[in-house]
C-alpha cells in the first residue's frame, strides 16, 4: 500500500510571506497552496488584450482591470490569480496585492485548467458576494462564455465571431474579435472529415 501524502496547511499571513518570497504565485484555497503554472503565447496576449481592452473602456470612470499579478481575495480564506480582475472599488488601488471586492472576474481557458476553471473555481467565484460576471475566453476558437449573476441564478450567456461581447455589470461592449487581436486562435474549430 502506498503512502498518501498528508496536505500540509498555512495560514493566510504564511501565504502572504510565501507569495512575497517566491518567484511562483500559488493561490490559497482554505489552507493550502496551489502553485500557477504557465500558459501559451496565446493564453499570454489574449490576457494582455483582456486587461488592456477592459482597462481603455472604462475612461474615467473608477473601474480598473488587473492582470494575475493582483489576487483576488473571493473570502477570508479564498485567494486566486485570475487572467485578470475588474473592481470598481476606489480602495482597490495603490501599493495593496489583493482585490477585496471583485466584480468582473476573467479567466482565459487553456486545456490544462478549462475543467477546474468551468468547475470548483466557478464555484468560488459564485460564492464571492461581489462578483457579477465571470468571463471564459477560450484558445481553442474565438468564443467567450459569460455567466453573469441573476436574481434567477447564474445565466449563460456565449458570444462568438462577430458578437459584442456585452459585460453589464461594468457598462461595457466589447467587440469579440478584440480579445483575440494578435494571436494565432482560430476563429472556428474545423472538425476533419468523418469525425463528428
Amino acid at each position: 500500500m502506498a503512502a498518501q501524502r498528508v496536505p500540509q496547511y498555512m495560514t493566510v499571513d504564511e501565504w502572504r510571506e510565501l507569495e512575497q518570497q517566491s518567484e511562483i504565485k500559488h493561490e490559497y484555497i482554505d489552507g493550502q497552496v496551489y502553485a500557477m503554472a504557465g500558459g501559451t503565447l496565446d493564453h499570454s496576449f489574449v490576457a494582455v488584450n483582456v486587461v488592456a481592452l477592459l482597462n481603455r473602456a472604462f475612461g474615467r470612470r473608477p473601474c480598473r482591470a488587473y492582470n494575475s499579478d493582483a489576487a483576488a481575495r473571493l473570502s477570508p480564506t479564498c485567494f486566486t490569480y485570475p487572467d485578470a480582475t475588474v473592481t470598481c472599488d476606489e480602495r482597490d488601488r495603490g501599493r495593496i496585492t489583493e482585490v477585496q471586492t471583485p466584480r468582473v472576474i476573467v479567466e482565459v481557458l487553456s486545456d490544462s485548467t478549462e475543467a477546474r476553471d468551468r468547475g470548483v473555481k466557478f464555484e468560488y467565484y459564485r460564492a464571492c458576494p461581489s462578483v457579477q460576471e465571470y468571463v471564459l475566453v477560450s484558445t481553442r476558437r474565438q468564443l467567450i462564455d459569460v455567466y453573469r449573476r441573476a436574481q434567477e441564478g447564474w445565466m449563460l450567456h456565449t458570444y462568438e465571431l462577430g458578437d459584442e461581447v456585452v459585460l453589464t455589470s461594468i457598462d461595457v461592449r466589447l467587440p469579440l474579435t478584440a480579445f483575440y487581436e494578435g494571436t494565432d486562435v482560430p476563429e472556428i474549430v474545423e472538425v476533419p472529415k468523418g469525425e463528428v
